[in-house]
């Protein structure tokens, strides 16, 4: 996750892409915000503090001297020969209210001939501030800060490292990288971890948490100065608050975009329920019509025959008696194989195991129904699964006639998990377009707020695993 400032001067949102590890063998760690902890030791003061001390000092010794050849001695020889007290004492006083703004003014000259364009320390600190109480919710921010700590503290590359999840990932750099170089590194506890591509590293904390870390580089053969690396921690100390406010706007983000997914998803699984519910009406009408109603007219028929021979023709009406016996009972057969596609009555009475081992006896393929005990669950929770199971036996007697297929049922945790797995020649999902089968399976646990995969590859089978909260219905007593 990089950033650079724009024409607007804002900085992309976060964007992670892999790359490969580096290590660097020169890297120092600064676990604590403590000062004994230093990439380079040294004196106290570096030398460009040394140095714009000396000319901060310089210039106002002139400056005084300045004043008092001008006034005392110059005025003075115009005067007269002889000291002239009031001269000195009007010296002084000009010294005395000029002093602090002349020394301000020459503070900064000495700045710039020091350090050129980079800031002050305390230019640097204010400016962070700043950034943080005008935005401390963006990810711009962190572009600005790892420009800050690079520009402010003269490094030769910067790194703002955010932790999502288990792991540091880089959130902005300076110089800008249109993509990481880094993969993101895993973190146990709230110990910061050996950083890669880092000369020196440190955590960054909020509330004792571990939330992010900044990583610097200076260039080759250019030490850090201990003025440095404090202006380094007191960022650092700066800096936790910032990140944990964009690490919550980068978890609302992505917990957002997940919720519009699946709110998509579940308006999209309405509306083909709706459509597969009217078409499912629609079958169980046209499989009433053309069975059952033609077996009961049939039925009126022959009673109607029966109802004129029996007066007449005795044995001529046990004969129809005979035929109405036979057409209800294939009516009745007829019907029950339809009660058995809308709801099986076993599911009801014996559970979910018992309904599915009646497919045992499917003449296309050699269905084995395992189970560890399952007591009964809600009826929504039941039915779905069930008639998951029944598409997946479906598919597999279409498509892999002959095979060995497997269903299991378990229990984990909270969740009714289901597979059902053939050894048939299998197919590739990337050159196969879903049919509705495996649409129907997904919208009948995905209602009850499951999940459903399929993977298979060819001559390697076929295996279709979903998972259903138990927790969708109240659990029913075990039969």
């Amino acid at each position: 996750m990089t950033g650079e400032a724009g024409e607007n001067g804002a900085y992309p949102t976060l964007a992670v892409g892999p790359a490969p590890f580096r290590r660097t063998p020169s890297r120092v760690i600064l676990p604590s915000m403590d000062a004994g902890a230093t990439a380079v030791r040294g004196p106290v003061l570096s030398a460009p503090a040394v140095l714009s001390r000396a000319l901060v000092v310089l210039a106002l010794a002139a400056y005084i001297g300045v004043v008092f050849l001008a006034l005392p001695v110059g005025v003075g020889a115009l005067t007269g020969p002889g000291p002239d007290t009031a001269l000195s004492v009007a010296a002084t006083a000009i010294v005395a209210l000029t002093f602090e703004r002349v020394r301000s003014r020459v503070r900064q000259v000495v700045q710039r001939l020091v350090y050129g364009d980079r800031a002050t320390p305390y230019e640097v600190l204010a400016e962070l501030s700043d950034r943080v109480a005008r935005d401390t919710t963006s990810p711009d921010v962190l572009g600005h800060m790892a420009r800050i700590v690079a520009e402010g503290c003269g490094f030769d590359s910067s790194r703002v490292w955010l932790r999502l999840a288990d792991s540091l990932t880089v959130a902005a750099s300076w110089p800008y990288e249109p993509s990481s170089p880094l993969l993101p590194v895993p973190i146990a506890g709230d110990d910061l971890p050996p950083m890669p591509d880092a000369q020196v590293a440190l955590p960054v904390r909020h509330q004792g948490e571990l939330i992010g870390a900044i990583t610097v580089r200076q260039s080759p053969g250019e030490p850090f100065s201990p003025a440095d690396l404090r202006l380094l921690r007191d960022i650092a100390a700066q800096a936790g608050l910032v990140l944990r406010n964009v690490r919550l706007s980068a978890e609302l983000a992505a917990r957002l975009e997940e919720i519009s997914a699946q709110a998509s998803e579940i308006r999209a699984s309405r509306g083909r329920i709706v459509a597969t519910q009217d078409a499912e009406r629609r079958r169980v009408e046209r499989d009433i019509h053309d069975g059952a109603q033609q077996y009961l007219v049939a039925l009126m028929v022959q009673l109607r025959v029966a109802r004129t021979l029996v007066p007449r023709d005795a044995e001529r009406a046990r004969v129809v008696a005979g035929d109405v016996r036979r057409i209800l009972a294939e009516a009745l057969g007829t019907l029950n194989d339809l009660a058995q596609g809308i709801h099986p009555p076993m599911l009801t009475r014996e559970g979910l195991a018992a309904a599915l081992r009646r497919q045992e006896a499917n003449p296309s393929v050699r269905v084995t129904v395992e189970d560890d005990g399952l007591g009964r669950y809600a009826a929504e929770v039941e039915a779905a699964v069930y008639f998951a199971c029944l598409e997946a036996l479906n598919n597999a007697a279409k498509h892999a006639a002959g095979a060995s297929v497997t269903v299991r049922l378990t229990e984990e945790g909270d969740h009714l998990v289901f597979s059902v797995r053939d050894d048939g020649s299998g197919f590739d999902p990337a050159q196969q377009r879903p049919g509705s089968g495996l649409g129907n399976m997904t919208d009948r646990v995905v209602a009850l707020g499951g999940s459903l995969e399929v993977h298979s590859a060819p001559s390697r089978g076929t295996d279709v695993t979903g998972r259903v909260p138990i927790a969708t219905g109240v659990p029913r007593a075990a039969a």
